[in-house]
């Protein structure tokens, strides 16, 4: 009467094709496994590092030309070392650590040269006179003139970048 129906396989049109599963006499491919997880530690950490220099010049640039600081700007410089840090070095869970790291260390760095580019200006001097030559009495007035906000900055540059690394291999 007839040949003998297949069970279904989940796909009505692969159900009579040769070779389809379900069909007599049908290969069975097992699934390959995923890809190997390569962790580049020592890469994410250099890319997190460059990352950290290069939004601190830019954090004091703007926070210099406008003299003041910006929430914004500290969320993008930690959100910006943690997520090229993670995205380059992969899912370790050392990275979100070492990039908050960084983002702190990174938005005290910008803060410095936003001071350094306010004070060279009212002194109508260079910034590297006042950035290289007169770094104690920089960092001095830094830590002198600290309020409230400028520890939020620093909190809020770590958060952001903790969070960047871990949402850049969801």
């Amino acid at each position: 009467m007839g040949q003998p129906v297949p069970p279904p396989s989940g796909n009505p049109f692969a159900q009579n094709a040769p070779g389809a599963p379900g069909t007599p006499g049908a290969p069975f491919a097992p699934v390959p496994p995923p890809a190997p997880v390569r962790e580049k530690l020592g890469l994410g950490i250099l890319v997190a590092v460059v990352a950290a220099l290069v939004t601190a010049g830019a954090y004091g640039a703007l926070a210099g030309a406008i003299e003041r600081e910006v929430g914004y700007a500290a969320i993008a410089v930690g959100f910006l070392i943690g997520f090229a840090a993670a995205k380059v070095g992969g899912r370790n869970p050392l990275l979100p650590i070492v990039s908050a790291v960084l983002a702190v260390g990174a938005v005290y760095l910008g803060q410095l040269i936003g001071i350094a580019m306010i004070v060279a200006d009212d002194l109508n001097t260079s910034f590297s006179e006042i950035f290289i030559d007169q770094f104690d009495l920089l960092t001095t007035a830094w830590s002198e003139s600290a309020e409230a906000m400028t520890w939020v900055f620093l909190a809020i540059a770590a958060i952001t970048a903790f969070g960047g690394a871990k949402k850049a291999n969801d």
